[in-house]
This record gives C-alpha cells, structure tokens and sequence, in this order.
C-alpha cells in the first residue's frame, strides 16, 4: 500500500495547467456556463421533497424545477442536505492526482455542514496523498455573495496568483457582503424555523411580507411590510440608505441582483433599481443577474428576489 501511495505522488504534478483548483458548493449559485469556462468544479447539495428521495441541485434537478415544484405542490417543504464527504473527495481527487493546489470554498458553516464535508475530505485525501495540498476556506457568505467571492478567487488565479496569495486577498473581502431581499409569505420562514407560527399566521392573514438582510455572517432577523409591490420598494429603498450611508462605491464592488422563480415583476424591480441608482449619482446601468438556488429557497419559498454586493479584491 505504502509503495503504491508513494508512486501515485510520484506521478502527481504532470498536467496541472493551473496555479490551482477551485472548488466550490453548489450554494454559490454560479451558472453553469460560467464554471465550465472557468473550470470551477462545483458540488452540489441535495434536495427532497419526500425526506427520502434526494437529488443533486442543478444536475439532477434544474433550479426552475425545484421552483415549480413547491409552487405546484401547496404545504410541500422541501428539505436541503448537505455534500457528503465521498463528494467532496470526488472533486479534490483529479487536482490532487496532477499536483495541483485546491482552494475550495464554502457555504457559511454557520448555514450548513457542508464546511466540515470538506475538511473531512482533505483530512482523508491527506492520509493517502501527504504532498496534497488543499485549502478549505469558510466564505462567511451564501448565495450570490458566496459566488461572488468565488469569481475573485478565478480572477486571482487567471492573473497568476499563487494560492496562498489568493487566500490572503480574499480573506478581508468576505465581510464586505450584503444582501437585501424579500419573498412572498412568511410560512416557509416559519417552516425554518426563522419566525413564529403565530406571527405567520397573522403575516397571511394581514398580507404582510418579510424583508430580510444577510450580512456578517447571518440572517438579519425579519422586518415586514405590508403587500410585494410595498415589500419591493421598501427593500430598494433599504439598499438605498445602506450605500449613501456607507458611502459605498459601487464601482469597487460585484453587484447582483437575484430571483427565485422567474416572474414579470422582477423586470420591473431591475427597472425601479436602475432609476434609483441613477438618481442617486450612481453611474450603474449593468449588473450581474443570478437564479436563488435551493439552498436559499427552501427558507424562502418559490418568489426570493433581492440585490446584494460584495467588494472586489485590490
């Protein structure tokens, strides 16, 4: 066995074309087109509606199906779970084999297990490959933000940087994450445990409507309002106040905005956040757009809509 370990390693280092692998999990919410161009290997979460079948998020089951089905199906709560460690291993294991470094990146630890899969992994590959090196880094983030860290991280790897030097620039970004965004009820909150049965109760009844912020590393407890089109506005107008009051310069920053199941009034969102921008002395007429995975949208039902940002690195 040791002689057979031994000249594994001895093979390792032919073919790695990079300064090293990314890896991530599938919670950062990266299209497809983007990870195979940028050769971002994502492992996926799974989900089920049942509590006994599972499917693997975007290969097994798209993101829109996962939407669809909670719409079509009224009191279904479908439930999340997280990469095993035999996955995590099928990702490393091609970069070890060619010697290549491997930075994967993570949903928060404090949102999921997915963190710990990972270690588990590399602590395994390590037994077996000592020269292996992989870094596993908790983003602090999710969704769009957890992408948009990773989208540093294929910058900072295009432009020759080593891992270790990737590590240490995207480190101090992570904090810089925000996101604002609301649903459309309150009963998959309540299913989450994020709210009372009460107060959701009364939420359906009143018409009330969530809005909710993610920033350093949690969930914002919920501020409500009354109907989506108030709930939209107000939301914006929290994005608003949060970048004039920081001084925010967007121009330093990724800036997204997100939906779950697409819906007409989402065009109307961009269209009310563009005009604000502008008016506000925001020279921003483009921004990156992303499909809310599952991760997210089992806490949130089928309409998740929201804008968040994240500092680039210098």
């Amino acid at each position: 066995m040791g002689d057979a370990a031994t000249g594994s390693r001895t093979k390792a280092g032919k073919g790695c074309m990079m300064k090293f692998g990314i890896v991530s999990d599938s919670s950062c919410d990266l299209a497809q087109e983007y990870t195979e161009k940028e050769k971002v290997t994502i492992v996926p979460f799974y989900v089920s509606f049942d509590g006994e079948n599972y499917y693997r998020e975007g290969k097994e089951i798209p993101v829109t199906e996962f939407y669809r089905k909670m719409e079509a199906q009224t009191g279904c709560y479908p439930k999340t779970s997280m990469p095993s460690v035999q996955d995590y291993r099928d990702a490393f294991l091609p970069y070890v084999m060619q010697g290549c470094p491997v930075l994967c990146i993570c949903l928060t630890k404090t949102f999921s297990g997915s963190m710990q899969a990972a270690l588990n992994a590399k602590q395994e590959l390590a037994e077996e490959y000592p020269d292996a090196v992989i870094e596993v880094m908790d983003s602090q983030l999710v969704t769009v933000l957890q992408g948009m860290l990773v989208k540093e991280a294929v910058k900072l790897r295009n432009q020759g940087r080593s891992l270790e030097e990737a590590m240490e620039a995207l480190a101090p970004i992570r904090s810089t994450g925000h996101i604002f965004f609301t649903t459309k009820d309150l009963k998959y909150l309540e299913h989450g445990g994020r709210i009372g049965k009460a107060a959701s109760i009364a939420g359906s009844v009143l018409n009330i409507k969530p809005l909710l912020q993610y920033y350093d590393g949690e969930l914002a407890s919920p501020e409500i309002c009354r109907g989506r089109k108030k709930s939209l506005q107000k939301m914006m107008e929290m994005f608003f106040s949060y970048i004039e009051k920081h001084q925010i310069r967007l121009e330093e920053y990724h800036l997204a905005t997100g939906v779950g199941l697409p819906v007409a009034e989402y065009e109307t969102f961009k269209q009310q956040l563009r005009e604000g921008l502008q008016k506000r002395g925001y020279h921003v007429t483009e921004w990156e757009e992303i499909q809310i995975g599952a991760t997210i949208g089992v806490h949130t039902g089928p309409y998740p809509m929201g804008v968040g940002f994240l500092k680039r690195c210098q």
